[in-house]
């Protein structure tokens, strides 16, 4: 059958940038007593969402708005942008998707760190792209250095995350204002802020909306709770989110979504309480982990990176024993981020089965 494929993607493995604890439950026959390595909020979504989405359900049989007109709108209100200025689609992920196919070409050069987010590299492999991946700075993406490759390459995509997944650092907004400030010509920012709803304050950047080599996504799937659902979008350039429409599925974001989004974007009241409780989750992770030698990492997320002192082998031998024992986690797959584990934060219930198997888990790994 590979005859019908076009040489790239024939050239391509078949893989799946994250494997799914539904996955991990059919290998191991039974369900995981925790989820906490997929960074999705055990806080739900608003009950304001459920209820909409709820009710919406009845209206399933017809099709979305294609242009997403409410939640366009409101969103704009919500950033101080216009409605041209916003693009949606099904998660950062299908947006970095139609990123890609806009903009890569076989060969393309394109930038990003050695350990970041994977879905985007999947997506230029995809497309043909030529990745140029820069270390980290200690736990952080570092900035000055992707600048500095994207110069050497000719790269036309910079991407990094602010927010950083996988290791929950970030930095502040004027770090990334000076990185916009001297960005190469050639060179359009991929910025990710999956997690600027989670974020201290000062992180999220002031970026005109307007700047035409800037585009920034956000999600509905962490501190909205919806990850399920799908609902991603980008603030750019009007006529790069114009661009979106040559290529996107229109019907790509279901009717429900669209309804839970737009709720879930009025009840900020949810999304603060949301806020509150990680922060209460994260001080609780941080003493199961110290309380067993482990060391928490500074995180402006809605998940701890742990380091476990070693190298990546302990590190993963602590994560498969974990994982025996009912408890989803995950870790950075690449050194010498792989020292370390991700434990998502959760409720009280999750939590308590996590200060439950992590000693055994650690003493299992010697």
């Amino acid at each position: 059958m590979t005859r019908f494929l076009t040489p790239l993607a024939a050239s391509l493995p078949a893989t799946v940038p994250f494997t799914g604890p539904e996955t991990l439950e059919r290998q191991q026959g039974r369900p995981f007593r925790a989820r906490l390595g997929a960074n999705e909020s055990l806080f739900g979504p608003s009950p304001k969402a459920r209820a909409a989405m709820q009710e919406a359900v009845a209206g399933v049989w017809m099709y979305a708005d294609p242009e997403g007109h409410d939640l366009k709108a409101a969103l704009a209100a919500h950033h101080g942008v216009t409605p041209a200025h916003l693009v949606l689609g099904g998660g950062i992920d299908g947006l970095l998707g139609l990123l890609c196919r806009l903009t890569l070409e076989p060969g393309t050069p394109v930038v990003t760190s050695l350990g970041a987010y994977p879905t985007f590299a999947f997506h230029v492999a995809g497309y043909g792209g030529a990745l140029h991946r820069v270390p980290y700075s200690g736990d952080h993406e570092d900035p000055q250095a992707l600048l500095d490759s994207a110069r050497q390459t000719g790269a036309r995509l910079i991407y990094l995350a602010n927010p950083d997944n996988p290791m929950g650092s970030h930095h502040r907004a004027a770090v990334i204002e000076e990185m916009v400030a001297n960005l190469p010509d050639h060179s359009l920012l991929v910025l990710d802020e999956a997690y600027a709803d989670l974020a201290p304050d000062g992180t999220i950047p002031r970026i005109d909306p307007d700047h035409p080599q800037v585009i920034r996504l956000r999600t509905f799937s962490k501190g909205y709770g919806m990850a399920g659902a799908r609902v991603g979008y980008a603030i750019a350039r009007p006529e790069l989110a114009r661009a979106f429409d040559k290529v996107r599925d229109h019907f790509g974001m279901g009717r429900v979504a669209q309804i839970g989004a737009l709720a879930a974007l009025q009840d900020q009241d949810w999304l603060a309480e949301v806020r509150a409780r990680i922060i209460t989750a994260r001080a609780r992770v941080a003493r199961i982990t110290q309380a067993n030698g482990l060391r928490p990492l500074p995180s402006a997320t809605n998940f701890v990176t742990v380091d476990c002192g070693r190298d990546g082998d302990h590190a993963r031998v602590i994560l498969r024993e974990t994982v025996a024992r009912g408890v989803f986690i995950r870790m950075p797959a690449v050194a010498p981020l792989d020292r370390c584990i991700r434990i998502s934060l959760g409720d009280d219930a999750a939590l308590d089965v996590l200060e439950e198997v992590l000693p055994e888990a650690v003493a299992a790994a010697g």
